[in-house]
């Protein structure tokens, strides 16, 4: 099932959750957001099942001054 995550496409499995998806990909635990198709997900969310054609934005937080 094919998905886009940061405007790369991505082959992942059917059922694949948030959460699982992240971990998959290496992103750290903390420190991240996630939008689905442009609508931010709260962490409390993270379970839901991926379906086809979404479009995933992860970004990570960046310190400075």
């Amino acid at each position: 099932m094919l998905i886009t995550v940061n405007d790369e496409s991505v082959d992942i499995r059917e059922g694949t959750t948030v959460a699982e998806l992240i971990d998959t990909l290496g992103f750290p635990d903390k420190g991240i957001a996630v939008a689905v198709d442009w609508s931010v997900l709260p962490r409390s969310e993270w379970d839901d099942v991926l379906t086809a054609g979404v479009k995933i934005e992860v970004v990570t937080a960046v310190q400075g001054g």
